[in-house]
């Protein structure tokens, strides 16, 4: 069998770095990253080289001419993130795939949201940062689905919703384990309506696999979502599942949440629920269950925890 050559754009942190780990113990190809270098993987067998993927020119003189069976890009931002990278990689690029997110979609009763839904189409009354993300997001996408880009490059474009599991350097699930470790209540909604669904990142990094070299997936555009409807109370409930401990709520109206900065993770008000149907027929792919998946998580948060606790007591031993 022929060793592939895949190269993953980002690669250092979180979804990225679940992805090297699980493609290296499945002896997937030769695994490349390509990032700034802010965060070094040091995991042997991953050749690692630094530049800035904003400009075709460093892309070029920081990578070899080599031909790429699989470029993973898990941060473009925009449309010139997508043509700096097609421009400036060395080599010929046999499929892109690209991890885009499932906020493009526009808001619609139409629920759950599969791939026909509406995309948004201008800025939505959200944080700044945000719109301007999803936007950007929304325009790398067009730029790599033109149609003179499908018969010179094979695309996937993947989706994911709330994404959560180890090394996760947003605070959602560990927004609330810190509570939890605190002992202190948990506020949620008083109106338990809005209903979101996850992906846990290591089926993520599966399914991003499953979709290398995969001509089921050329030019497909699939959400990544896991089936499971959840809403705060659910979501409650599953964290003490998963920690054995009881956890005391507080209910207080969206408003409140809002003019009182508590920094919810997830959509308050209303639903954010996606169907990925279409990827669980195409790849016969099973989604991990969310309780499953969360208590994996907890369980590596935990261990962080002890880990550096330990190392702050060896610090003060030595002062």
């Amino acid at each position: 069998m022929l060793t592939i050559n895949i190269l993953i754009i980002g690669g250092s942190y979180f979804a990225g770095r679940s992805l090297v780990e699980l493609l290296m113990n499945e002896k997937k190809g030769n695994i490349h990253t390509f990032n700034r270098g802010n965060i070094p993987l040091n995991i042997k067998g991953v050749t690692e080289f630094h530049g800035d993927r904003t400009s075709p020119d460093s892309i070029r003189l920081n990578l070899p001419p080599t031909d790429w069976d699989a470029v993973i890009d898990f941060c473009g931002y925009s449309a010139e993130d997508i043509e700096s990278a097609i421009q400036g990689i060395p080599g010929k690029i046999r499929h892109y795939i690209f991890i885009s997110t499932a906020s493009v979609y526009d808001h619609s009763a139409m629920l759950p949201l599969d791939e026909t839904a509406r995309i948004l189409s201008k800025p939505q009354p959200e944080p700044r940062n945000h719109v301007e993300y999803v936007l950007g997001k929304i325009r790398a996408e067009e730029s790599l689905r033109t149609p003179h880009r499908e018969k010179a490059i094979p695309w996937t474009i993947l989706r994911p919703s709330i994404l959560y599991g180890r090394f996760n350097y947003a605070p959602r699930e560990t927004y609330f384990f810190d509570l939890m470790e605190k002992e202190a209540p948990i506020i949620i909604p008083e109106q338990n309506l809005a209903l979101f669904n996850f992906v846990f990142v290591e089926d993520l990094s599966a399914i991003i696999a499953l979709c290398i070299n995969n001509q089921k997936g050329y030019n497909q555009v699939f959400n990544t979502v896991s089936p499971e409807f959840v809403s705060y109370q659910k979501f409650v409930e599953i964290l003490e599942i998963i920690s054995g401990k009881t956890i005391k709520t507080i209910e207080k109206s969206v408003r409140t949440i809002i003019e009182e900065k508590i920094p919810l993770p997830f959509t308050m008000d209303h639903h954010e629920v996606y169907s990925g149907d279409k990827l669980q027929k195409a790849l016969g792919f099973k989604f991990t269950p969310l309780i499953q998946g969360m208590k994996k998580t907890y369980e590596f948060y935990q261990f962080l925890r002890k880990k550096n606790k330990k190392k702050k007591e060896q610090h003060n031993g030595r002062l």
